[in-house]
């Protein structure tokens, strides 16, 4: 690319000009005429002196421009980022989130670029790995003004996009008819470009924070840190420990959990079938006692967390534990919890219907590499002792709801993703809709098949058309749920033409991708891309 002449460079350039014009204009008043004086050796070296001065502080002004020109458009034209987030605001929202999530992201020690996506263009994309975008929509479904430059260049026609990761965040308010338009035509026109989705697009409708958790879920995962502070922590409710049930005694995978809650109070048993269950955390009592004796503190204190009072081991077994107290300094237990941070919370598909009187999760239990459990599944599998209170709020994930009429339906997962697909099963059954066809992935038959007798049940009776089940540690040639997709290719095609609705539930990494490509390959990129665009494939995974 050919260096462009800047604007101070040719004001210059202007400026000697109308110097040098002045200077011969003027001469024409001299009365007499022009002599030539030798200056003498003094005045000829003092005058050598100062144009040497001249043109090395010249030169030093040049180098000291282009120096910083080159940091200037360093960042412009920097694809080797971990991460690019990518915002489209009309009046400043959507970039005050790209630049939480990045921090997000970097705090995970995630590299990160962070630009406007008017400043795009598709040879920069196609260099990017993976990219986040956080769009706005404004007047009727339109794009926001500093994205129009992009649409104008980009989005007119599909692109080669086929190495591209991304995930959209899409901006918008449910009082207007477009309701987040414009991140769903992004959207489109990447997967028309063949990039390739890391989730599904998350609409968040004027500032939803439960829609703004999920998202910040995904950078969580996606960056390999769950830890990450909650941007509005959600306003649980009070739920009650009623059960749970270790489902997998000799697996060969992680411990998965079969856990039982019920609300204090029982209007909080309202949720649909794809509906999200947000847990505040806790840690386990021995922990908090081990911090209060290093720290010499009475945890059974009265301090108060914003409105509500309660015990100093109460705050601390909900927040990050801070850094020990030095045994003897003055410490004040209010100050403490005042400089608390609330644990983040943790996300669980629900498995139950509201009619069955519980609200059930499937977990499976995270240990880290220390031996410590981890914050959520540790706490709800392990710490909380029968009857605790359970701190829980129910998320709305229209998304993955069951279709409303009797439409065949395609369910498809792995592992505790069996959660979400049991409770569509569940709410299908109570519906009447049977044309149901499950497809299933875990380990081992013998240990890993949970729910297994009910399944077998709704089998029977007719309420599971088809059940195709698979385990990735018994012998035989089919190991995962995309290889089962893949030899059942014949019916998929029919059941879609039929109307089919395809729901996913499971793990983002290996399953997810493996059954999209699968269901490209049957159906092909455009078939696949009609689906998502008419509502027809959905998924949660994580």
């Amino acid at each position: 690319m050919q260096p462009r002449l800047e604007a101070s460079t040719l004001g210059q350039a202007v400026v000697v000009l109308g110097l040098l014009v002045l200077c011969i204009a003027l001469a024409g008043w001299q009365v007499e005429p022009l002599q030539w004086r030798a200056p003498g050796s003094v005045r000829a070296w003092a005058a050598a002196a100062v144009a040497l001065l001249w043109a090395g502080f010249t030169g030093l002004v040049v180098l000291q421009r282009r120096l910083s020109g080159v940091a200037r458009v360093a960042p412009a034209t920097e694809t080797a980022a971990d991460w690019w987030v990518v915002h489209a605001s009309q009046t400043g929202h959507a970039e005050a989130l790209a630049e939480l999530s990045a921090q997000a992201l970097r705090d995970s020690g995630q590299s990160v670029r962070v630009t406007d996506l008017g400043r795009l263009d598709i040879e920069q994309l196609a260099q990017a790995r993976r990219v986040l975008f956080i769009a706005s929509t404004t007047g009727e479904g339109d794009a926001p003004d500093t994205a129009l430059a992009f649409v104008r260049r980009a989005m007119q026609s599909p692109a080669a996009l086929g190495a591209l990761q991304y995930g959209v965040l899409a901006l918008g308010d449910r009082e207007y008819q477009a309701y987040c338009a414009f991140g769903h035509a992004l959207d489109a026109w990447l997967r028309h470009s063949h990039a390739h989705p890391l989730f599904d697009l998350i609409e968040v409708d004027n500032g939803d924070p439960g829609a703004l958790r999920a998202w910040q879920q995904h950078l969580g995962q996606l960056g390999g840190n769950t830890g990450i502070p909650d941007w509005s922590p959600p306003a649980y409710r009070p739920w009650r420990l009623l059960e749970r049930r270790h489902l997998n005694p000799g697996s060969p995978g992680g411990p998965v959990y079969a856990v039982s809650l019920r609300p204090d109070d029982a209007t909080d048993l309202d949720w649909e079938a794809g509906d999200i269950a947000e847990v505040g955390p806790r840690h386990a009592a021995a922990d908090v006692d081990a911090w209060l004796l290093a720290s010499g503190l009475d945890g059974d204190q009265p301090v108060r967390s914003g409105e509500t009072g309660m015990r100093l081991r109460d705050a601390l077994a909900a927040s990050r534990l801070p850094a020990t107290r030095p045994p003897g300094a003055p410490g004040d237990a209010q100050a403490i919890v005042d400089a608390l941070q609330a644990l983040p919370h943790r996300e669980y598909s629900i498995a139950s219907t509201t009619g069955e009187g519980a609200l059930v999760l499937l977990i499976r239990q995270v240990r880290h590499d220390d031996g410590r459990l981890g914050s959520g599944s540790g706490w709800l599998t392990h710490h909380a002792p029968p009857g605790a209170r359970i701190d829980l709020r129910i998320r709305r994930n229209s998304a993955f709801h069951a279709p409303s009429d009797d439409r065949p339906l395609v369910l498809v997962g792995n592992g505790t993703g069996l959660a979400g697909l049991r409770a569509l099963l569940k709410t299908r059954s109570e519906r009447g809709h049977h044309r149901n066809w499950l497809l299933f992935g875990e380990r081992t038959r013998a240990h890993d098949l949970h729910f297994g007798e009910e399944l077998a049940a709704w089998s029977a009776a007719g309420e599971i058309e088809h059940l195709d089940l698979v385990f990735s540690r018994d012998p035989g040639a089919l190991k995962y749920v995309q290889d089962a997709l893949r030899q059942q290719a014949p019916r998929l095609v029919r059941w879609v033409a039929e109307g089919a609705s395809i729901h996913v539930c499971g793990s983002l990494e290996g399953m997810a991708p493996g059954v999209d490509a699968a269901l490209r390959e049957a159906l092909g990129d455009a078939g696949v891309d009609a689906l998502v665009e008419a509502g027809r494939y959905r998924r949660d995974i994580y």
